[in-house]
């Protein structure tokens, strides 16, 4: 029994049997890793729990025939528990979680910076400090740099000249000058090519001056852009809100307990109890791993 460890972030969860998941992992060094948790669906599991969405995770596994399996799992951030109290953030990070599970299709191979930005969105949701409508754009900008799709912002998608251009065009690959500039390409205010460069470049002083109108056009052309490359819609693109973020994090974690303690909120506007339930015991003390990490083979 081969055996090796790495860290990484719970990306989705899939059942098999009757107590038994698939979890899917976006791991530092291997990449993309499909594994079996045996047995975390009986209330009887010690790791279960440490085995949700948006949990960064240190976890052993041994290599099995067709999926590896999970043998050890210790808790390394709780996103989770900063994350489904609120359905902004909640949704935004579900989003998060899908782009990076389309746009990373190979399992096995290294995608560290892919990585990194995964932990860094995730932590900055959790934290709440920053506007999650911005977060996502950012990081939807900086994998679909990663990808090699990279949106054209500063010259012409097409010849190359150099800008500012006034036209965006989903399908040439970002803006276009006049003579390049094909039928039906939007003309985005210069505040929002301004704003997807800041985001791009991680210039938060620039993004977070941005006004509402200039952040839900950015949004748009972010979306359309992935997912004209991704060649299919997101499924958590649609529900995440996109509301003025003019209140503090205090007055949105304030309305949004306030919101899931109303009986009278639609059921696809709460998070599922389930998933607050899991994700308060999401932090609890792991089992002690072995004195050092094998290699895999």
């Amino acid at each position: 029994m081969s055996l090796y460890r790495d860290v990484g972030v719970v990306l989705r969860v899939g059942k098999l049997g009757e107590a038994d998941r698939i979890i899917t992992l976006l791991t530092r060094r291997y990449g993309k890793v499909r594994a079996v948790a045996k047995g975390v669906r009986r209330t009887s599991s010690r790791f279960g729990a440490r085995l949700e969405p948006f949990a960064h995770v240190d976890v052993q596994l041994h290599t099995g025939r067709t999926l590896d399996v999970v043998t050890q799992v210790q808790t390394l951030d709780a996103f989770g528990a900063g994350i489904v109290g609120d359905y902004r953030r909640y949704t935004t990070a579900c989003a998060v979680l899908e782009t990076v599970d389309r746009i990373v299709a190979e399992e096995g191979e290294p995608v560290l910076r892919m990585y990194l930005l995964v932990v860094g969105a995730l932590r900055a949701l959790a934290g709440g400090h920053r506007d999650a409508s911005l977060v996502l754009d950012s990081f939807v900008l900086r994998a679909m740099a990663f990808a090699g799709w990279s949106p054209a912002l500063g010259e012409c998608a097409r010849c190359g000249l150099a800008g500012p251009h006034v036209a965006f065009s989903v399908h040439v690959g970002g803006t276009v000058c006049p003579e390049c500039r094909p039928a039906g390409a939007a003309r985005p205010a210069a505040a929002t090519l301004a704003l997807l460069r800041a985001l791009l470049d991680g210039d938060w002083d620039v993004a977070e001056a941005s006004e509402e109108t200039v952040r839900r056009e950015g949004s748009g052309l972010v979306a359309a852009h992935l997912q004209w490359h991704l060649e299919r819609q997101l499924r958590s693109l649609p529900l995440v809100e996109r509301d003025s973020a003019e209140r503090g994090g205090d007055e949105r974690a304030s309305a949004a307990d306030e919101q899931l303690e109303d009986t009278s909120v639609l059921p696809e506007k709460r998070v599922p109890e389930l998933i607050r339930e899991r994700a308060s015991g999401v932090g609890a003390a792991a089992e002690p791993g072995p004195s050092g990490p094998p290699e895999r083979p």
